[in-house]
């Protein structure tokens, strides 16, 4: 039996916020969470481009505004969007709202997309189509498997070398450890457990192949930046810390009894 942990906690800070702004809201089954910080050139497009409907469920867009100096949270309403607002906390702690927002809110299956361009929404479509089908419960984008026009040479041997690391941890194929698209249905959200302010993707993967949920891998296209600049940093210290939070989660949820499931 899965070990559950309490994952959505009761309405209470910033979700009083979003709560006052939209009493009583049911998103919809489809929900795609855009984490967002200092996106303001990018973010309506982004948002614009989510499909109204993906394997015929009504879609949602929830951006997940991270502190934000510049219009970010104006200009994703203004495309349409649900806006939740936080305090700075990195990404992974924007996502870890977002989840929360959405699963607590109707959303049946999640869905993950950057603010900055470089991940397209269309590419959701067949992914959202394996969770809905029940041929996944976790589904993440490919760079490998599809086509990459961005990453520098040292950082697309740090995805190979990730890759092939938790591929020998859990003995799950993994290509692409980072990929900004993923959709999972809600329970995955409600059942590991996340806590990296940064680099979550690696744990997300991590804990739930570790909880026996079922993955898969899409081709998807890796596309430039539209506008602005990375915030991710250097490449070294990027690769360190990413790393990192693959032993530390490893470490922990070290169970493992599922291990090879496909």
């Amino acid at each position: 039996m899965r070990s559950r942990f309490l994952y959505i906690r009761p309405v209470s800070g910033p979700e009083q916020d979003f709560e006052a702004r939209y009493p009583g809201i049911r998103l919809a089954p489809v929900t795609v969470i855009i984490p967002a910080y200092d996106e303001e050139q990018t973010v309506a497009s982004v948002v614009a481009s989510v499909p109204a409907e993906m394997s015929g469920l009504a879609t949602s867009v929830l951006v997940v505004d991270d502190g934000s100096r510049d219009r970010t949270a104006e200009r994703a309403a203004g495309a349409g969007a649900y806006v939740h607002r936080q305090a700075n906390g990195g990404q992974g702690a924007a996502l870890r709202a977002g989840y929360r927002v959405a699963a607590s809110r109707g959303a049946e299956i999640l869905a993950t997309l950057d603010a900055d361009g470089q991940w397209s929404a269309a590419d959701l479509a067949p992914m959202v189509e394996l969770v809905a089908r029940g041929e996944a419960d976790l589904v993440s984008g490919s760079r490998r498997l599809g086509s990459d026009q961005v990453t520098e040479r040292a950082r697309q041997a740090g995805v190979v070398v990730f890759g092939r690391l938790i591929t020998v941890l859990t003995g799950q194929a993994v290509t692409d450890p980072a990929n900004g698209l993923r959709v999972m249905k809600a329970d995955v959200a409600r059942t590991v457990r996340l806590e990296q302010p940064q680099f979550q993707a690696a744990e997300l993967l991590l804990s739930a192949l570790s909880a026996g949920f079922r993955y898969r891998e899409v081709p998807v296209a890796h596309l430039p930046r539209q506008a602005g600049v990375s915030k991710k940093g250097n490449d070294l210290l990027y690769g360190a810390r990413y790393g990192a939070a693959v032993v530390r989660t490893y470490v922990r949820d070290r169970g493992w009894r599922h291990r090879g499931r496909a």
